[in-house]
């Protein structure tokens, strides 16, 4: 047999390299390790399968631990394709301009690295974009609303995908730019659930677009249980959950505890037994019970269509809801459904938001004559009940008042602790999956509790001030001060705020009217 030259050596062993990127990478990518330095990307075996996985998926989701080698796995990925592929045109979407940048250096390295026949001969070479003479190219951006909205690309790296904040956006401009036959790459750690990256993980596992690819800490083969342990130790259990062992539920800054929102949803949530409205958004769990008191209480959209009306029929003595609202409707129609609705429910305490637009829903309540209408004072300073217990609370004064609840940077912080401490301690049921998925994406932005960007936080937000109303008024009935209709129940009250009716003990209903001895009720009640 004849001796190859070094030519023919070569060709092979291109040749070699362009069918198989695991080859390629083990024998000539050079990596910067943490801890070993320049070293060459020796791949574990969950790495090698993952790369077959990449390399013969269109869509690609991966699902990972920390520290795991996956964003090097992926930037060795892509260096591969555009050596051998001729205009593989890759855009690589990040969080922020330096972790967009560090994938790009990654490539960079290992291909400065590579022997020189197998260098792709730049052209281009910058912080955030590389460019080979076969035309192939990488650029790195960080996330905005422009983002993906380039030329047709060959493959769209989504990294770090569960914190990109308009993700939803991104992956919607870049259906365009992927319809010439682009592939995409997300990959992320968790960070909650009801976001883009979760959904589309759900769906994948369901057989959807994506090829899912899960990679917990126990693939690697140099961890162990007390690897593990020192992992809770150093980030903390819920943290460690998240950035070790792929939990979508323990992850994430939910307002409400993820782990508890998953047992309301196993625990509570069911489909509904009827649907009305026009839309079939009026949601229903139980009927009126004419022995029971209810409160009607909602939120009216802003108008510019990004967001919802909504509100819920809360059975005020056993704190559970029983009808539910999420649609798009005039404000008109939805005055003239709120009515409807209160009326049905035994002429509930109604309280719409007063925000904005949604004094035009409010108009309407007051045109109709409803006389059920929640009042609050002008003034933010008593927006407190136990202002309101000092002060005193008068329906008749409506000089002092105004009809609707005013959502504020005083009132927010109050809806929001009354909406975790019922949760906290089970202390309401919600049957509906469309508030438990809104909660699920509510979440601390800094300091600020809101949703996520692209979602909505109408039933959130509703709920909240439902509870505090509640709590409010039962509060203000032990007092006299009777600001909803007279049937709200007994009542005691939990070491955390949390009012819940009582039975047992026969209470007499009187309204408290100036210097005049109360006027006894009870007759109303034979």
């Amino acid at each position: 047999m004849a001796k190859k030259s070094i030519r023919e050596i070569i060709q092979d062993e291109f040749k070699r390299c362009a069918i198989d990127p695991a080859h390629f990478m083990k024998k000539y990518c050079i990596i910067q390790h943490p801890t070993k330095g320049k070293t060459y990307f020796h791949l574990y075996p969950f790495q090698e399968e993952s790369l077959t996985e990449l390399r013969d998926s269109r869509y690609s989701i991966i699902l990972k631990s920390r520290q795991l080698g996956i964003s090097t796995l992926t930037a060795g990925y892509i260096l591969w394709s555009m050596l051998f592929k001729s205009d593989f045109n890759v855009l690589v979407i990040a969080t922020t301009k330096d972790v967009a940048k560090n994938l790009v250096t990654k490539i960079q390295v290992m291909h400065d690295n590579l022997p020189k026949w197998l260098q792709g001969g730049l052209v281009e070479n910058n912080k955030l974009s590389l460019r080979f003479k076969n035309g192939s190219q990488v650029k790195a951006v960080s996330s905005s609303g422009t983002s993906g909205r380039s030329e047709a690309l060959s493959l769209l790296v989504l990294d770090e995908a569960a914190f990109i904040k308009n993700i939803d956006e991104i992956w919607t401009a870049a259906q365009q730019t992927l319809a010439t036959g682009g592939g995409c790459i997300a990959l992320s750690t968790p960070n909650g659930t009801g976001n883009w990256f979760h959904k589309t993980w759900v769906d994948a596992q369901s057989g959807g677009q994506f090829l899912p690819i899960e990679l917990h800490w126990s693939v690697h083969p140099e961890r162990d249980e007390t690897w593990r342990t020192e992992q809770d130790q150093l980030l903390g259990e819920k943290m460690a959950a998240q950035e070790c062992d792929c939990d979508f539920v323990s992850s994430g800054h939910t307002v409400i505890d993820g782990t508890l929102l998953q047992w309301y949803k196993e625990t509570y949530t069911k489909d509904p037994i009827e649907k009305r409205g026009f839309d079939g958004n009026y949601w229903l769990w139980d009927y009126p019970n004419y022995s029971k008191s209810y409160a009607v209480v909602a939120d009216v959209a802003r108008g510019d269509g990004s967001d919802y009306s909504a509100f819920h029929v809360i059975d005020i003595d056993e704190v559970r809801q029983v009808a539910e609202y999420k649609g798009k409707i005039g404000t008109t129609e939805y005055g003239n459904m709120l009515i409807g609705v209160a009326t049905e429910w035994n002429n509930a305490l109604l309280v719409i938001e007063n925000a904005n637009i949604g004094w035009a829903t409010i108009q309407v309540a007051i045109d109709k004559g409803y006389d059920n209408l929640y009042y609050s004072y002008k003034q933010d300073a008593y927006v407190d009940e136990e202002v309101h217990l000092r002060k005193g609370y008068d329906l008749k004064n409506k000089a002092q008042m105004v009809p609707g609840f005013s959502t504020t940077s005083k009132t927010r912080p109050l809806l929001l602790s009354k909406l975790e401490t019922y949760f906290r301690e089970k202390g309401i049921v919600v049957h509906s999956n469309r508030c438990i998925d809104e909660l699920f994406t509510f979440i601390w932005n800094g300091s600020r509790a809101e949703a996520q960007r692209g979602y909505n936080d109408d039933l959130v937000m509703s709920l909240g001030i439902a509870l505090w109303i509640r709590d409010t008024a039962l509060r203000l009935k032990q007092q006299g001060l009777d600001l909803s209709r007279k049937a709200l129940g007994h009542f005691g009250k939990s070491n955390s705020g949390v009012y819940s009716s009582k039975t047992g003990t026969a209470q007499g209903w009187e309204w408290q009217s100036g210097d005049k001895d109360n006027d006894n009720l009870n007759w109303l009640l034979e």
